[in-house]
């Protein structure tokens, strides 16, 4: 109060004992509050097994015993030479170490890249089967999904690389889970829907089938650890190619942890590559590997240098303030900025 209004404020004594009073319960009851969250939490950790895939546990990932991740190239996985350390935002400790890839080791990732054909993986008229076999993937995957430890672990895991509440956290694998279920069974055939248009003549017709790329990457950031790269990557698988993935490096942990789980209900494990690396690194891969296409989620910036590295071959969901073009007629311009979102202009 001194600091607000001055040493002589004449602030009413009873009114101040009143404040310090309201305080003190508060900061009580946040205190029990605390207590009664970590006692949850205890409980909900003593009910859940870490799944028999994982290779980590998010409840135990500690600098005594760190959480280690590895890369993915040709169906193996792998360490690097160097490695990063992931820090623990809540006491500065080490929670994990993970590859550190560098330039002088992509050598493998390039190479499946450009090995593999324009054809991909399967298409309508090449190694169809596999649409089957996908949709036969996303049922089992989204069994073990509905799987109470999974999802635990799952939200679990994203809590500890995330600053993100139990319910967000727990949104996430849920999301991903109705994802493998839409796709389940037939629905991974039906996205290579083919189309066919008569002719102007007899015997004349126009058809045309969707084919894959061939050798693609994703790149995606922190925020989403789970829903946005395994969205993504499988998609990409659906319809053929080949994927070669990096995620954020400080949460890409959840994503290995995803792609083991997906191994283990019978996804073949040379259809994904997983690659810890920093950004200049995975920027070499996807020129010198001539990545067909590139789905990069993340700043403008590195957007637009992708964007000339690569000759225009990817699809962006990048971020920054845009400027969006109104016509000449809206009535109410601050109701349509708003409609807009927070980043309108």
């Amino acid at each position: 109060l001194k600091r607000k209004f001055g040493p002589s404020c004449a602030y009413p004594v009873g009114r101040t004992r009143h404040l310090e009073a309201s305080l003190a319960m508060q900061a009580s009851a946040m205190r029990a509050l605390r207590g009664t969250s970590q006692a949850w939490a205890s409980q909900l950790r003593s009910k859940h097994t870490v799944p028999s895939w994982a290779t980590v546990d998010p409840d135990a990932m500690c600098a005594a015993s760190p959480a280690t991740g590895r890369n993915l190239v040709g169906g193996q996985w792998m360490d690097a030479a160097k490695t990063m350390d992931i820090i623990d935002p809540m006491n500065g400790e080490l929670m994990i170490k993970v590859p550190d890839t560098q330039e002088s080791e992509i050598g493998p990732f390039v190479e499946r890249m450009r090995n593999c054909p324009r054809s991909g993986l399967h298409n309508p008229l090449k190694n169809p089967e596999r649409y089957n076999m996908l949709g036969a993937v996303c049922a089992l995957a989204a069994e073990e999904m509905r799987k109470p430890d999974v999802q635990y672990f799952y939200a679990r895991l994203i809590q500890r690389l995330t600053p993100k509440s139990w319910a967000q956290a727990n949104g996430e694998p849920t999301i991903t889970r109705k994802f493998l279920e839409n796709y389940s069974c037939d629905q991974v055939r039906y996205l290579a829907k083919s189309f066919s248009v008569s002719g102007d003549h007899t015997g004349q017709s126009s058809s045309g089938v969707r084919m894959p790329f061939g050798g693609c990457g994703v790149v995606t950031p922190f925020n989403f650890p789970l829903e946005i790269p395994s969205l993504q990557t499988m998609s990409g698988i659906f319809m053929g190619n080949q994927m070669t993935t990096k995620v954020d490096e400080k949460v890409q942990l959840c994503m290995e942890q995803f792609l083991r789980m997906m191994h283990h209900v019978g996804l073949p494990a040379t259809d994904v590559d997983l690659i810890y690396c920093r950004g200049p690194v995975m920027n070499k891969l996807l020129v010198d590997g001539n990545a067909r296409m590139t789905l990069f989620t993340g700043s403008q910036h590195i957007a637009e240098k992708l964007t000339l590295d690569l000759k225009g071959k990817v699809k962006l969901e990048d971020a920054g303030f845009d400027w969006k073009i109104l016509g000449p007629d809206p009535d109410d311009m601050d109701f349509v900025v708003w409609q807009g979102g927070p980043g309108a202009q």
